[in-house]
């Protein structure tokens, strides 16, 4: 077998074809308009195709012949069994054509080649796998009601699905949408970020290949306006995002402002990783921490932007935290041993280079802070750590980039009102040996996810993932997903 170095990948890289084109009604199609976007290589800023640049006809046209499979029950009307064997077949060739698409993600997204082969595209073939399993075990209810009548409470796919995902994880964010909108019977419209649009046309073929029946699942490519339009579309029954708490606030409007479609909203964060004085392994900590923040570039909505460090503890931890944070050396992506890739595009990158520059003015730089490779015509910050009041421009919003607050505190009382002082509640972690602590203080955490002794573990489906406060409503994953993408029916018997 063929060792996969640098010149393996970036050989496989130049025979790869890419398609570039929407998904509608089972076939690859022109936007109607025959507009094209560039879509452009983080790694050197090279333009790796021409994607559709999809308007207000697609979108019509997507939603329906997407109404019109779901009218006719190509899909929810197959037996459960049957849904079930079709995901599981789409789950494998997922994994068939791993490399593919895991390639297609470095090349469009700047995310190490060593990522998206162990984590995005397994990920989200697991995922698929997960809710096509649940699709035959879960059942509805049947009522203790008067002896006269027999109550049943079922659910039904709620209708047609528009999922509009993020770039940072693109297929991963995007399984966690159309899987269990899939299992609960739905049909779906998948618009994919014009940053990072490449995986998701892929495996819409690989979809229909695997027996989803067409205009069940579609990919719609294009600018700001899809998502908008599938927002006001009152043939969209439910609407499903990840991105951006100030795109969520529009989307819920343009939901109120057409047919009140069902909204779920996975949004930003700003999460607080509270290192307490009885740590109980100061260079686990360390290294956690660094990868809270510059894992995937820190381009995370979970990202462990805020570091709450004990006074007692600082010096020895900052020491540890820096070191390990210089073992975050932005590369090539498409390099197996590189583990820190290329920010998504220049708008991210000059995004994330002013939030430096006021970082510079507002708190002390403890490590970087400086654009690198730039020679190379890619888009590449090396990792970044700011020593910042707990009111620090920096400490308060989200940045999406390796930029790191480290906020000191005196107690424990102090360290939850600082971690609880945020337009968010995502995620959030304590490191702390007593059993007491970690109980009480995750209790007082708001936010959806906290992590003990840990940060960014549970990788599998079982545990519900969002937000509370403005980071969301709803959860992916989990059970509990699945109940997003139905609506509840009663139904009574009059036996006599």
């Amino acid at each position: 077998m063929e060792q996969k170095t640098l010149s393996y990948w970036q050989g496989k890289a130049a025979s790869l074809v890419i398609e570039g084109r929407a998904f509608i009604d089972g076939a690859y199609r022109d936007a109607h308009s025959g507009r094209t976007f560039d879509c452009v290589s983080p790694i050197d800023g090279r333009t790796i195709a021409k994607v559709a640049d999809c308007g207000a006809e697609d979108v019509d046209h997507a939603v329906a012949v997407a109404r019109r499979a779901f009218d006719e029950q190509a899909w929810a009307g197959l037996n459960p069994r049957k849904r079930k064997a079709i995901l599981l077949r789409w789950a494998v060739l997922l994994r068939a054509h791993l490399d593919e698409i895991a390639l297609l993600e470095t090349l469009d997204a700047g995310k190490p080649i060593g990522d998206t082969t162990t984590v995005d595209v397994p990920g989200a073939a697991y995922c698929v796998e997960w809710f096509a399993e649940a699709i035959d075990k879960v059942g509805g209810e049947v009522v203790p009601a008067d002896h006269h009548l027999v109550g049943l409470v079922t659910r039904e796919p709620i209708g047609v699905v528009a999922a509009v995902v993020p770039w940072n994880f693109p297929i991963l964010m995007a399984s966690w949408k159309f899987a269990p909108a899939l299992a609960a019977g739905n049909s779906v419209v998948l618009k994919p970020s014009e940053k990072s649009p490449l995986s998701a046309i892929r495996i819409a073929q690989l979809a229909h290949e695997a027996g989803i029946p067409s205009g069940v699942f579609n990919v719609l490519p294009g600018g700001g306006e899809p998502g908008k339009l599938l927002a006001l579309h009152s043939d969209v029954d439910c609407l499903a995002f990840t991105g951006s708490t100030a795109v969520g606030k529009q989307i819920m409007q343009y939901a109120g402002q057409s047919n009140l479609k069902r909204v779920w909203l996975e949004l930003g964060g700003k999460s607080p990783n509270i290192v307490l004085p009885d740590c109980p392994d100061l260079d686990r900590a360390a290294k956690a921490a660094a990868s809270a923040i510059f894992y995937n570039m820190g381009e995370m909505c979970t990202a462990g932007s805020r570091l709450l460090v004990h006074r007692d503890i600082k010096d020895a931890f900052l020491e540890k935290l820096t070191d390990a944070a210089r073992s975050y050396k932005p590369g090539n992506p498409l390099d197996p041993d590189v583990s820190m890739g290329a920010i998504v595009d220049k708008v991210q990158l000059d995004r994330v280079l002013g939030y430096i520059d006021a970082g510079r003015k507002e708190a002390k730089l403890l490590l970087g802070g400086s654009r690198l490779n730039e020679a190379s015509g890619g888009y590449y910050i090396e990792p970044t750590v700011f020593e910042t009041a707990r009111d620090a421009r920096i400490a308060r919003e989200e940045i999406f980039g390796p930029v790191l607050s480290v906020i000191v505190f005196d107690s424990v009382d102090d360290a939850v009102r600082i971690a609880n002082d945020s337009e968010y509640g995502l995620a959030a972690a304590v490191w702390t040996s007593n059993l007491t602590s970690a109980h009480e203080i995750s209790r007082r955490l708001r936010a959806g996810t906290v992590w003990v002794n840990c940060y960014d573990e549970g990788g599998d489906m079982n545990f519900p993932f969002g937000g509370y406060k403005q980071s969301g409503n709803g959860r992916d994953k989990s059970l509990h997903a699945l109940e997003k993408y139905t609506e509840l029916k009663s139904t009574l018997v009059r036996l006599r």
